[in-house]
């Protein structure tokens, strides 16, 4: 007679992994393995486990970010999921750097949305001087008019741009790494893996506060997880956004179907436990690859983008706060304290969305 999986599975003790993530040890690979690899009715001890850690270090706070896409398409790069990249044929909008004006509009509903940072983002490889000019001058306005953090997300820098960046009042940088060394070069040529290390270096050097993730789903291993999260430990970057594909049309990307809500949730899991102290951001694919589940990614998550991504549609703010309430967690300031407002003052009911439509998976 053959015994099923379940009556044969002895599970970890998925507290003890949290134990040693609390004391500043490091799982083995063994045990990174297991997180990963577990069947779903350990989900919720494996939950629990990540949520204490999650508490330790940031409460019951939920910490909301602003996607601005401010400069899109029209990237030489060839990154395979990406719908901005020179081979894609995703319908999408195409723009140089948006006017000012525009850029304000954009912080106008940030901080009206509760969001305690605004991301500004631009596609291409890197910013020529007179992109990066406006960038700068776009900062220095918005902190001017806002209590808003700002993170820029402008492709490869070097330290003399990163240190104008720090001047303008940019205290985040953004450069994810995406994938694992090992796994970059299938799905980019026009750059490698330490190309994007360098850029998170410069930006360490300098003092400027790390933003530094990957996507997940592209078609990697259970070990490029796993050492995506150890290089971005390693490198000791501050703010984690974990990207789920959204395999958008047009892109060589499109039909890689990888992922569930467990198998997001158990990823999470991962790099709350290899990660304890840093944020981590639930990122793109939250609403296409989570879908009912998602409250649940906050147990491992503190935190979120809130309104629409750069080519790629959200969920309304409102029920993205509705979310957070419903599941007992309270948003953020720009500060890091608790919000003791109406989380909903001021937010409307609806507001323009991207025009690409939510993906389906």
């Amino acid at each position: 007679m053959s015994i099923s999986h379940e009556s044969s599975y002895a599970a970890p003790n998925w507290q003890d992994m949290a134990d040693i993530s609390l004391s500043g040890g490091e799982l083995t690979r063994e045990q990174a393995h297991a997180v990963l690899s577990a069947p779903d009715d350990q989900l919720l001890d494996q939950l629990a486990a990540a949520y204490r850690v999650r508490k330790q270090y940031w409460g019951n706070r939920v910490r909301l970010h602003f996607l601005l896409n401010a400069q899109s398409g029209l990237c030489p790069e060839d990154c395979g999921y990406c719908s901005q990249s020179s081979i894609s044929a995703a319908e999408i909008e195409k723009y140089p750097m948006l006017a000012q004006d525009r850029i304000m509009e954009a912080a106008d509903r940030a901080a009206q949305l509760k969001a305690g940072t605004l991301c500004m983002v631009i596609s291409g490889r890197a910013p020529g001087e007179r992109v990066f000019g406006k960038v700068l001058e776009a900062v220095r306005a918005v902190r001017d008019k806002h209590d808003l953090k700002i993170c820029a997300c402008l492709g490869l820098l070097n330290a003399e741009q990163v240190g104008r960046l720090k001047d303008a009042g940019v205290e985040t940088i953004n450069h994810n790494l995406n994938a694992s060394a090992r796994f970059t070069s299938e799905i980019v040529s026009t750059h490698t893996y330490d190309d994007r290390v360098a850029t998170v270096e410069a930006v360490k050097a300098a003092g400027v506060k790390t933003c530094s993730g990957g996507i997940l789903g592209m078609g990697e291993t259970d070990d490029d997880v796993i050492d995506l999260a150890l290089s971005l430990r390693a490198i000791d970057v501050k703010s984690v956004p974990v990207n789920f594909l959204i395999p958008v049309e047009g892109t060589p990307l499109a039909g890689v179907r990888q992922l569930d809500p467990r198998r997001c949730l158990r990823i999470l899991v991962l790099y709350r436990l290899l990660l304890p102290s840093q944020e981590i951001r639930i990122s793109g694919g939250r609403e296409v690859h989570l879908r009912s589940l998602q409250p649940l990614g906050l147990y491992p998550a503190n935190s979120i983008f809130i309104g629409d991504y750069l080519t790629t549609q959200g969920q309304t703010a409102r029920d993205d706060l509705r979310m957070i309430e419903d599941a007992g967690f309270v948003l953020e300031t720009p500060d890091g304290a608790e919000y003791t407002g109406d989380a909903f003052a001021g937010v409307p009911d609806e507001y323009p969305r991207a025009k690409l439509p939510l993906v389906e998976v």
